[in-house]
């Protein structure tokens, strides 16, 4: 007799109910972002013209950089006893804070800013791990939070969650993690160019880069914690029961939208 494929009623009723409350959650991020993004008018290749050539060129090189900056300083700053708890509130006040100083003087302010708001946004992916009983510090979760700002962006094609990493035991080695690095930085970078692009203009950048900033915490934030869910229930009920139940949600959120969204 041929064996079934796994369906979400393989998990137990509590983890079923919690698969489909994260494909909700994965939803309600999208919205909002998107919309934001489309509001600011032109594809993404016009609003990068806005950029001098000099910026758009090393975009995914300094991205790059950046990420294996982030990358390394989080195992120090995610163990350290005396970085304070801030809850998910105070790291989108924080984001907007640094989003604004960012685009006061326009573009040359912005790329200054940008190093801290993407370690903002790291820790507050790390924290979410950490809700989940995960070591916020392990190399395991900060390799995931690489895939995540690179994987399912708003407006992808995708659903943003790269399954392969849900029930997988990571053993890394140093050129496995520039590898990952240098597949999230591309894509990444396309997004950072948005958000710099829509500080370019002194003064009125800065509300738009408080803005952005906003919008870019609450959509990772809200990610971090569909990811490190859904892998503390592969962890916990296998990996391919998760992944079909979680599949299944989202198949049926494209015909149910969610009343909440």
């Amino acid at each position: 007799m041929p064996v079934s494929e796994p369906t979400i009623l393989d998990l137990p009723d509590e983890a079923a109910a919690e698969v489909a409350a994260l494909a909700r959650a994965m939803q309600r991020a999208n919205g909002p972002f998107m919309r934001f993004l489309n509001s600011l008018g032109g594809k993404v290749e016009d609003r990068l013209d806005l950029l001098p050539v000099q910026v758009r060129d090393g975009l995914t090189t300094m991205t790059a950089g950046i990420l294996e900056q982030v990358y390394r300083a989080a195992a120090v700053v995610a163990g350290h006893r005396a970085v304070p708890k801030a809850d998910a509130r105070l790291h989108r006040m924080a984001a907007m804070v640094s989003g604004a100083a960012g685009g006061a003087a326009g573009l040359g302010s912005a790329l200054v800013e940008l190093p801290a708001t993407v370690a903002l946004i790291f820790g507050a992916m790390q924290k979410a791990a950490g809700e989940e009983g995960f070591d916020p510090a392990s190399e395991e979760v900060r390799v995931i939070c690489l895939d995540i700002l690179g994987s399912g962006g708003p407006g992808a094609a995708d659903d943003g969650v790269n399954t392969g990493f849900l029930g997988a035991r990571l053993g890394l080695s140093g050129s496995a993690i520039h590898a990952v690095i240098a597949r999230v930085a591309p894509r990444f970078a396309t997004m950072l160019g948005q958000k710099l692009a829509s500080q370019t203009v002194p003064i009125l950048g800065a509300a738009a880069g408080a803005g952005v900033n906003f919008m870019f915490m609450d959509y990772f934030q809200a990610m971090a914690r569909v990811r490190f869910g859904l892998r503390r229930l592969a962890l916990e009920h296998g990996e391919e029961p998760v992944r079909e139940a979680f599949s299944a949600e989202i198949a049926r959120s494209v015909t149910a939208p969610d009343p909440a969204g």
